[in-house]
């Protein structure tokens, strides 16, 4: 009996020790599943930031160069982070890669802050669009009609040249005007990407008004005040 009862303790044993190993088995793979779930996740982030990087690179008309995807020693996918040649082996894997993570977190951020910025135009870019347009037309008409009653000042025409220089002021001066603030709304009052929600417009009629309103109305004022002061 005691010979049976030894052998039936080393079978349990045996048994004992088979289980243990197939659950480190089970174990390890489901780590390595683990793992390589992961670094696919990287991998697609980073895919995701380049695609963003060549976005905002054509955007402001500086072509990135597109960086080849690295692949595991075995073909299987993505590898992690790397040492220079001759370095010490990789260590915790695990680790690496959740420092990879990190690092691809702080790129997110980093990108979504650039793409926000593409996305607001040079010129006033915390104003809304009917704003900035407002600001662009009222100002250029302002300095045209300022340049034209400084132009009066200097020039010897008589009071019965005023004519011209009346149809000069209303049709010439807003005209000019109009367009110097389509120039400049086209040039920096768009952003670099576009933004389908918010698009960003010149606003040509109210453009237009703005313009036809404020050098008349200065001329008019300059002819009170002539008049006035004869």
């Amino acid at each position: 009996m005691s010979g049976f009862d030894d052998y039936a303790a080393l079978i349990r044993e045996l048994s004992t020790r088979q289980r243990g190993g197939e659950r480190a088995i089970a174990a390890e793979a489901e780590r390595r599943r683990g793992l390589q779930s992961g670094v696919d996740e990287v991998g697609r982030r980073l895919a995701a930031q380049g695609e963003r990087l060549d976005r905002l690179g054509q955007a402001v008309g500086v072509p990135m160069r597109s960086v080849p995807e690295a692949t595991a020693p075995d073909g299987g996918g993505p590898a992690g982070p790397a040492g220079g040649p001759g370095s010490a082996p990789s260590g915790d894997p695990a680790a690496e890669l959740a420092t990879a993570g990190r690092l691809a977190d702080e790129a997110d951020r980093h990108g979504q802050e650039a793409d926000a910025l593409a996305r607001r135009p040079v010129l006033l870019p915390a104003w809304s669009a009917p704003a900035r347009a407002v600001v662009v037309y009222a100002g250029c008409a302002l300095v045209g009609s300022v340049l034209m009653l400084i132009a009066l000042l200097g020039s010897p025409l008589p009071v019965s040249g005023m004519d011209l220089v009346a149809a000069l002021s209303c049709a010439g001066v807003p005209l000019l005007s109009f367009v110097a603030g389509q120039v400049v709304l086209a040039r920096w009052g768009r952003p670099a990407l576009p933004d389908p929600e918010t698009p960003a417009g010149r606003y040509v009629p109210l453009g237009f008004v703005i313009c036809a309103l404020v050098s008349p109305s200065l001329f008019c004022l300059y002819l009170i005040l002539f008049r006035l002061l004869r």
